[in-house]
C-alpha cells in the first residue's frame, strides 16, 4: 500500500485559497454586506494582506463569532497549519494595517486585524502582556481579544473552534476527526456549485485523505461519494484530461488502496 503522505508533511498543500473560501463561507449570511478583497496589494512592491474585507453598510452587526469586532475595514491574516504565528509576525501585520490606513486614509479606529492560526500561539501573548503591558482575553472558545493598541485585534486558534459553529475554519487542519470531515463533506454537498468551494476541498482531502477515506467507507447509502468528492475538489476533469491511462475511475480506485492525492497527481502528468 503507498504511503500516506499527509501523515508525514511531506506534500504540498495550498491553504491559503481553501482559507479564503472557508472565510467566505463562514460568512455568508451577510456576503451582501461585506466585500472580501485577497491578496490585496499595498504598494508596488510585493507586500500583500491576506484578505481584506470591507463593511459596506455601517450599520450591520454581525453576530457571527469570528466577526463581531469587525467594523469599516478588517484585515485578516492566515497561518497555515505548518506554520506558527510568532512576535514577528505580529509586528508584520501592525505595519500592514498602519501603511493600510494611511494609504486609504482609514482612521485606526475604524479597521479590525484578525489573525487566524491553528496554534495557540503563547510566546506571542506572553509578549503582548510582558513586554507591551497589553492585555489578551478568551471571549469565546479559540477567540482572544487583544486591547492596548489603536485598533481592534483577534487572534482565532482554529482547532479550539466549536465545528459546530465554525465548520470551514476548523476544516482548515491536517488531523480532522472524522466526524468533522464527514460533516464538511456532507455541507459541501449542500451549497452546490461546486467551483465554488473546489480549492477548500482540494486542500481538506490533500491534508486528510486517510480520514476522508475512513469516512465515505462508513457512510450510509445516499451519503455523498468518493467521486463526488474528486469531483468537487477539481480532481475529475483533470485526471479525465490525462486519457485512460489514468482516467478518474482508476484514480478512484488508487486513492481507495491508499495512493495520496500527490501520488495520482504525479501520475496525471506523466502521462504523455
Amino acid at each position: 500500500m503507498a504511503q500516506d503522505k499527509t501523515e508525514t508533511g511531506a506534500q504540498h498543500i495550498p491553504w491559503h485559497p481553501a482559507f479564503v473560501q472557508a472565510i467566505q463561507l463562514e460568512l455568508e449570511p451577510y456576503a451582501e454586506y461585506l466585500e472580501f478583497q485577497t491578496e490585496y496589494r499595498l504598494t508596488a512592491e510585493p507586500l500583500e494582506i491576506d484578505m481584506v474585507i470591507i463593511k459596506k453598510a455601517p450599520e450591520i452587526r454581525i453576530e457571527k463569532n469570528i466577526a463581531r469586532i469587525f467594523k469599516a475595514v478588517n484585515i485578516v491574516e492566515f497561518k497555515s497549519p505548518e506554520d506558527y504565528f510568532s512576535v514577528y509576525d505580529f509586528y508584520k501585520v501592525l505595519s500592514y494595517a498602519y501603511l493600510y490606513a494611511v494609504l486609504n486614509r482609514v482612521v485606526m479606529q475604524e479597521l479590525t486585524i484578525t489573525v487566524i492560526e491553528s496554534r495557540y500561539p503563547r510566546d506571542l501573548f506572553k509578549y503582548i502582556q510582558e513586554e507591551e503591558q497589553g492585555t489578551v482575553k478568551e471571549s469565546s472558545p479559540g477567540i482572544y481579544q487583544i486591547s492596548g493598541y489603536s485598533m481592534s485585534i483577534q487572534v482565532i486558534e482554529s482547532r479550539k473552534l466549536s465545528p459546530g459553529e465554525n465548520l470551514w475554519i476548523r476544516g482548515l487542519n491536517k488531523d480532522l476527526k472524522a466526524e468533522t470531515a464527514g460533516a464538511i463533506l456532507k455541507e459541501s454537498r449542500k451549497k452546490g456549485g461546486r467551483a465554488r468551494i473546489q480549492a477548500y476541498i482540494y486542500a481538506v482531502l490533500k491534508a486528510n485523505a486517510k480520514t476522508i477515506r475512513e469516512v465515505l467507507q462508513m457512510a450510509d447509502e445516499g451519503a455523498i461519494t468518493l467521486d463526488e468528492v474528486l469531483e468537487e475538489a477539481g480532481l475529475t476533469a483533470k485526471w479525465e484530461e490525462r486519457g485512460e491511462k489514468i482516467g478518474w475511475q482508476k484514480a478512484i480506485e488508487l486513492l481507495k488502496q491508499g495512493y495520496t492525492v500527490d501520488q495520482l497527481e504525479q501520475m496525471a502528468s506523466d502521462v504523455p
